[in-house]
């Protein structure tokens, strides 16, 4: 009779597969520790920082009878834990399948197990060396003895030590270890039966005390969101001082989808969240320093998942944004917390396993509960951004109001103290205050035009925002329609006529609304939320997307552009919002002084020129065959709401020199330029790295 047999190269195949890095593979061990009720479990390096070190795992759970070796601990592929039988200290198991720790096991050439169960005078070990392995045709042929010993001073527990380790195991996977190790078993918790796993190692001996401290007081908000068995979710915000500021139900916190506001189809879970404001102002009143609490953030920060007691990865890992807060916080980035001020913890119970990791541990298999789950989390979080927004606006409004009194206050001890001093002494100083509340009346007059203008803008620039969703869907498409059928029945009831009556008049209609169309589409494209997000630029690439998209809009103008751009390459860092900005208001500039001086040469000549010199720079050099700058002072075509335009709003160029400062450059105007018209030169700072500017050409541009 004939059975499968497995090759012994099967074991180094499955260990290197199965290997999704050094920290993940140690922390396997660590959770047969966790499921075998070790109050404490260790992991000692010795050596690690070059070939044939090894490393030890040692824990005091209930250890291990020869039959549990032979059975369990020594079959891969299948588990004597269920998710229905709990642990004496009510753990639910965290193996699966029993492949996990053979990642682990073979780091290095040979594995020693020691174990000695509760109330066993007796310790049991088995030693793999694997290169007997290699010498054998299957897995069966290799014997293991299991060997028994008197106790001695080996206390109860089991440890597992790996020799002759393959690799070093680096400072960085070091660290990986010991966040996870320290986060695997929710330090948030302060019960005596948590599970308290530690590093020991004279090579990383500060890592361990670096994650192992805990700021959670010092949190200027906790959120606690429950989702109870019933999928009906509540929460609570509370300061750092533990007062309770606003409370939230179902409905308040919003349903999982938009049109019904039915439960989540999610099991029971718990989302603690602590966001941090981290400023001086803040941690002037506290007890621990900023800088400590920015360190402990870097180590331990993110939101992190457990599931039945144990933390699951990837999900908090340094780069895991598995809610979506830096993302989120990009969006609408006041009062919005991101991973880099932020900790939190969604722990769910879960014994039927509705949830369920991934074989190879690298996540969780993204079913409809899981989804809900986050959804749950996220929708908290939105809350708590609506609670702190509303706040900040109560606080502005506030300061608003109360500021006229504080002035009237002011004043009235000002005038006070003049009556109190004598007339000679008195006199010059009533003048020198008259003059300053004349000039404070002015500079308060002048920030209220300035607010009405940006307010002004904002509204216009809502309206043609809508304007541009509404066109693309509606009159856009009617006109498509519509003008080639007038075209074809004019061409047919009229042939004689058409040429001469209605051609150029159709063909008007077709240039106006590819203008239209360039106008929305432009409007549609700065208002991109990736075009808001910081990322490397490519200030030719994106010259000539601009000019792209705005050429029908120029060719029904009859302007012509010309860009004469640099050999050079020359990338940036900013917002390709800002550099859009710049340059679509230059060209609506240079439009507008054709329109106004009704010119017939309406050419605009964009240049660039890199210098590649100790301070790396891209210089834009802007001019048009306009009238030029005649009816403004040189320095006030900076100003808000200055222009010569009669119709214009006088931002244009506030916003370009706005822009340009964002993106530590520097902008000057000249009246006059070689094309007779006005010309404009910028001057930006580029990345100086070759190896940085290949990466951004080869990641692209992070719109």
């Amino acid at each position: 009779m004939a059975h499968f047999r497995f090759a012994s190269e099967i074991l180094r195949r499955l260990g290197e597969e199965l290997n999704p890095g050094v920290d993940q593979s140690i922390l396997e061990l660590v959770k047969n520790s966790y499921d075998a009720d070790a109050s404490w479990c260790e992991v000692r390096f010795e050596g690690v920082d070059r070939p044939g070190g090894r490393v030890l795992v040692r824990d005091d759970g209930v250890g291990m009878h020869p039959a549990d070796i032979a059975s369990a601990w020594l079959v891969l592929g299948r588990s004597s834990k269920t998710t229905t039988k709990l642990t004496g200290k009510n753990r639910t198991s965290a193996g699966n399948k029993g492949l996990g720790r053979l990642a682990a096991l073979r780091m290095g050439q040979r594995v020693i197990l020691r174990t000695r169960p509760q109330n066993s005078p007796q310790v049991f070990s088995v030693t793999i060396d694997w290169n007997t392995y290699a010498d054998a045709q299957t897995v069966e042929e290799v014997d293991l003895p299991i060997a028994k010993a008197p106790a001695g001073d080996f206390d109860y527990g089991t440890e597992v030590v790996v020799d002759g380790l393959y690799k070093a195991i680096s400072r960085g996977e070091a660290r990986k270890l010991a966040r996870a190790m320290l986060l695997l078993a929710d330090p948030f918790s302060d019960s005596p039966d948590s599970f308290r796993p530690r590093i020991s190692s004279e090579e990383f001996a500060d890592l361990a005390e670096i994650v192992s401290r805990s700021y959670f007081d010092e949190a200027d908000f906790h959120l606690s969101a429950i989702l109870d068995d019933k999928g009906m979710a509540s929460a609570e915000i509370s300061d750092w001082q533990g007062n309770v500021l606003w409370t939230a139900n179902h409905e308040t916190l919003g349903a999982p989808t938009k049109h019904h506001n039915r439960p989540y189809n999610a099991p029971p879970a718990h989302f603690d969240f602590w966001a941090f404001r981290l400023s001086s102002e803040s941690f002037s009143v506290r007890s621990s320093s900023l800088s400590e609490v920015r360190q402990w953030l870097r180590a331990v920060g993110n939101v992190h998942l457990y599931i039945n007691g144990l933390r699951i990865a990837p999900y908090g890992n340094e780069g895991n944004d598995w809610l979506g807060l830096n993302a989120a916080r990009v969006a609408s980035p006041e009062e919005r917390p991101s991973t880099n001020n932020s900790i939190g913890r969604v722990t769910v119970v879960d014994p039927s396993e509705k949830l369920r990791q991934k074989t190879d541990r690298s996540g969780i298999i993204e079913n409809d509960e899981f989804e809900e789950l986050k959804a749950f989390a996220a929708n908290a979080l939105s809350w708590l951004a609506r609670e702190r927004m509303r706040q900040a606006e109560n606080r502005r409004r506030a300061q608003r109001e109360a500021a006229p009194q504080k002035t009237k206050n002011a004043k009235e001890i000002i005038k006070k103290t003049l009556n109190n001093m004598s007339s000679s002494e008195a006199k010059p100083l009533i003048k020198q205050f008259e003059q300053y509340e004349r000039s404070a009346a002015e500079e308060i007059s002048s920030l209220q035009r300035e607010v009405d203008l940006y307010r002004t803008l904002a509204s216009a620039g809502i309206t043609a925002a809508t304007f541009a969703h509404e066109s693309h869907g509606g009159p856009f498409k009617v006109l498509d329609q519509a003008v080639p059928a007038i075209e074809r029945r004019a061409r047919k009831l009229l042939p004689d006529l058409y040429d001469k009556e209605f051609a150029e008049p159709i063909e008007d209609i077709r240039k106006s609304m590819s203008g239209l169309r360039v106008l929305a589409i432009a409007i549609l494209r700065m208002l991109r939320k990736s075009k808001r997000r910081r990322g490397y630029i490519d200030v030719h690439q994106l010259i000539r997307e601009v000019l792209s998209t705005y050429e029908p809009f120029l060719n029904q103008r009859h302007a012509h552009v010309v860009f004469e751009e640099s050999s050079a390459r020359a990338v940036l860092l900013g917002t390709p919002a800002g550099m859009e900005s710049i340059i679509s208001n230059l060209l609506t500039n240079s439009l507008a002084a054709f329109e106004r001086a009704e010119s017939f040469d309406r050419t605009i000549k964009i240049t660039t020129r890199v210098d590649v010199g100790s301070r790396p720079s891209v210089t834009i050099n802007v001019a048009d065959t306009g009238p030029g700058i005649t009816d403004l002072p040189l320095d006030d075509i900076w100003l808000p709401g200055q222009t010569s335009n009669p119709e214009g709003t006088g931002l244009g160029l506030v916003i370009v020199k706005d822009c340009v400062s964002d993106l530590g450059g520097q902008v000057a105007a000249h009246e006059r330029s070689e094309l007779g018209g006005a010309e404009f030169v910028i001057r930006l700072p580029i990345l100086a790295s070759s190896d940085r500017i290949r990466a951004a050409a080869s990641g692209g541009q992070r719109r």
